[in-house]
């Protein structure tokens, strides 16, 4: 018999690529999203698949799956600053109601469930790079402090539910991920960039572009989410790319792989906006097995290919 998975925010970057890749493992599929910040495009191949069905629904709200479930992979909720700054209320819910849902639903149905976190939950560090066991420097009520927090609380319930209802948990800190499907109003620094070079329009950097940041190609991260979710560990993983670089070197990468003649502006740095984020991933090599294996420069690449196919109206085919 096939395994079955419930996978939130499914129409979403994380959770469409997920949904591909438990389809092609031979799982039954559950999709689940609202479509406030996912497409349905993410998914178009996937409704022609037998063992794939899908979910119009708000998981801050009562979750009902009929039939047996196995897993329950939770992506749910608006992830770039844009999403959360515009909807501090649903992305409160989500990370709290929502999460508290599935547990549920995952004690009633007996399956494994694994949320997803971030590095956000580190805030500022004051550590680098960030190990699981640093537990922080968030501003609690920030503008940052509805997605900080939110994701704070979803770990601190899920741990709750496995010490005290035995329920079978599992958490992945994602650090910054970029790939295909990506959306190019996302706001979060790679497709504004992508966007804006291929566009013919400056770069703009907030700050100095002092500040650095560490990107993991989606393959990557979802091999990684794979392994742990069939894995025997409970405590917190950082998945991420641990290869480092200034938000300032990030824009003439781009610049240069996209052939653009953009210059760069600056703005203000946003408020509690991180300095440094880059993931110390020696729990994930040990218990999982698992690091990177697609270098920026490739990823870059297949990225750029993805937002060019579906910027080819827009520029009027001249990266035809």
């Amino acid at each position: 018999m096939s395994k079955r998975i419930l996978i939130t925010g499914a129409a979403g970057f994380l959770g469409s690529h997920l949904c591909d890749r438990f389809i092609k493992e031979g799982y039954k599929v559950t999709g689940m999203d609202n479509l406030i910040t996912g497409s349905l495009s993410n998914l178009e191949e996937l409704f022609r698949e037998a063992n794939f069905d899908f979910y119009n629904h708000d998981i801050s709200k009562f979750v009902h799956v009929p039939g047996e479930l196995d897993y329950i992979l939770h992506f749910a909720s608006p992830a770039s600053p844009d999403d959360y700054l515009k909807m501090p209320i649903q992305t409160l819910k989500v990370g709290s109601l929502g999460t508290h849902n599935l547990l549920g639903l995952a004690r009633v149905k007996n399956a494994r469930i694994l949320i997803a976190s971030t590095s956000e939950v580190y805030g500022d560090p004051l550590e680098h790079p960030q190990r699981e066991e640093y537990w922080g420097n968030v501003n609690p009520v920030g503008p940052r402090g509805v997605y900080d927090e939110a994701k704070r609380f979803q770990e601190a319930i899920t741990m709750a539910y496995h010490t005290y209802h035995n329920v079978e948990t599992r958490i992945v800190r994602i650090f910054n991920t970029y790939g295909p499907r990506m959306r190019l109003n996302d706001g979060r620094v790679l497709p504004n960039f992508m966007y804006q070079a291929l566009m013919g329009q400056d770069l703009t950097i907030y700050g100095d572009g002092s500040q650095t940041r560490s990107f993991c190609y989606v393959d990557d991260l979802i091999e990684g989410i794979y392994g742990l979710l069939l894995s025997d560990y409970v405590q917190p993983v950082n998945l991420g790319n641990p290869s480092e670089i200034s938000i300032l070197d990030f824009a003439q990468e781009i610049i240069q792989i996209t052939g653009s003649k953009s210059e760069l502006i600056y703005k203000d740095l946003p408020v509690n906006d991180p300095k440094q984020r880059k993931p110390d991933i020696s729990r994930a090599r040990k218990i999982l097995g698992w690091e990177p294996q697609v270098d920026r420069k490739q990823g870059l690449t297949r990225t750029l290919a993805y937002f060019k196919e579906i910027m080819k109206e827009e520029i009027k085919g001249n990266f035809a």
